[in-house]
């Protein structure tokens, strides 16, 4: 069973640059899996105990150990705390302990060391303000249709989830498609280090994370690092309508690749049809008639950018038609669904995955410019992490709400406060305001819903994650 092994025990301890902890041989150990959730742990897993603000995954190395780690990572400072307790563990079980002076640092250092195994493997990465997953699930489908390909798991981006995701590399695959997020500085410095893409996409700087980095250009400061490993074969795409895409450009030793609908379709080969509001949009692509089921003018921008990459390696106009046509909408990205409420078909637009102001604005703008049957709602929550300038972004919302020409606005949240002031004062339009987002206040957001809407009405639902708007569907579907 050596073969399925990802890394063997001595390659573990030179690349976390750790000591063996007992009289264990590193020759006789290795791990087919990787995990920091001791509840995931299999037989052979290489078990990471992270320690975070609320919880220091060390005290459950034991369970880790029951369940089947081979091979288990532990700080250097636990360790001296508590010799007496891990060197008796090391030496009663059939388990390496490696010490290291920092588990996440050490789980980035054996990322870094296994990516290293696959040096034919194309790295393309992902960053961007908004867009990253859609456009990195745009990639995948479209160089599916010609290469193996191995790509993020769900939004598994950050300082430890990316890491994770590029453990799932094997041998046959062709091309590595890994999303890379961040909310705090050098994140990405770090994660880019493991991956070292020859091919990196930003797909624009906005304000997400703006409360923790304190500005867009803090944050464009941040996102070009994606840029730091491409080399002189390689190339950087960089959205052409982007006001720092100067900026971001800056030190790119590879080529740089300007996309968006401000490219000509002679340089793009991309030329824009119509638009099919909630149902997406056709473009051609060459010779090829394309349509994107994925509605939005900025997910439109996210076709170019994959297509700009694809173009890049020689992928056919067949080709790219058969998978920008596949990607169905994602969960809780712009997902269009015709739900029943007291019989009436009312079209919704879940949009609740994430908010920052950018996101927000092209969402409203959106279905300011649909043309619907019915009236037009929004549900909209509060925006996170935006920090002292949340009230003046909240306002933003406000003030383009007031000019979308909607009929009926319901705010969520303390932040929403700052837009519905606003809003209220704009006598057109239907505005309601509810402080939380407790169960008491969806009920009534859906009760409001059944008293005024009627068959054809169009509602968006956009707010951040943690303001749960899902459970609005949750609770319709209930009745």
């Amino acid at each position: 069973m050596i073969d399925e092994a990802l890394m063997n025990g001595s390659e573990t301890v030179f690349a976390v640059k750790g000591f063996v902890i007992g009289n264990s041989n590193p020759e006789h150990f290795y791990f087919t899996n990787v995990c920091t959730d001791s509840r995931e742990v299999v037989k052979n897993t290489l078990f990471v105990p992270l320690v975070g603000e609320f919880q220091n995954g060390h005290k459950y190395i034991s369970q880790g150990i029951e369940k089947g780690a081979s091979v288990v990572l532990l700080n250097k400072d636990e360790y001296d705390g508590n010799k007496e307790f891990y060197d008796n563990l090391a030496n009663n079980n059939e388990t390496l302990f490696i010490a290291v002076k920092n588990t996440m640092k050490a789980l980035q250092d054996a990322a870094e060391f296994y990516v290293e195994k696959f040096p034919s493997l194309e790295k393309i990465a992902i960053t961007g303000s908004c867009g990253k997953t859609t456009t990195k699930e745009l990639l995948v489908s479209i160089f599916s249709q010609k290469y193996n390909v191995v790509a993020t798991k769900g939004n598994f981006n950050s300082e430890t989830g990316l890491p994770l995701s590029v453990f799932q590399i094997r041998k046959e695959h062709q091309v590595g498609i890994f999303e890379m997020g961040m909310n705090r500085v050098n994140e990405i410095e770090e994660i880019v280090r493991v991956l070292k893409p020859k091919y990196a996409i930003i797909t624009n700087i906005g304000t997400a994370h703006i409360g923790i980095l304190g500005s867009r250009a803090n944050i464009a400061t941040e996102k070009r690092k994606i840029f730091s490993f491409i080399p002189e074969n390689g190339a950087a795409f960089i959205p052409s309508e982007d006001d720092f895409k100067s900026f971001i450009s800056e030190g790119v030793k590879g080529k740089i690749i300007e996309y968006g609908k401000s490219i000509s379709s002679e340089v793009s080969g991309v030329q824009f049809v119509k638009d099919d509001g909630m149902f997406g949009c056709d473009f051609k692509y060459q010779n090829e008639n394309i349509h994107l089921n994925l509605s939005g003018t900025h997910n439109y921008v996210n076709a170019l950018g994959a297509i700009a990459i694809a173009k890049e390696f020689e992928i056919s106009a067949k080709e790219i038609k058969k998978g920008v046509e596949q990607l169905k909408s994602l969960n809780g990205r712009m997902e269009i669904d015709c739900i029943a409420l007291d019989g009436k078909k009312i079209n919704f637009i879940k949009d609740f995955y994430n908010a920052n102001l950018d996101s927000m604005v092209k969402s409203i703008q959106f279905l300011k410019n649909l043309e619907v049957e019915g009236n037009k709602f929004v549900v909209l929550a509060d925006m996170k992490e935006l920090g002292p300038e949340s009230k003046k972004m909240h306002e933003s919302v406000g003030n383009e709400i007031s000019n979308s020409m909607l009929d009926y606005c319901i705010l969520v949240g303390p932040e929403m406060k700052a837009a519905y002031k606003i809003v209220n004062g704009n006598k057109s339009i239907k505005s309601f305001y509810f402080e939380d987002n407790s169960n008491e206040a969806f009920e009534k957001i859906i009760e409001l819903l059944r008293k005024n809407s009627c068959s054809g009405d169009t509602v968006l639902l956009k707010g951040s994650h943690s303001m749960s708007l899902e459970k609005t569907i949750t609770l319709i579907e209930k009745i």
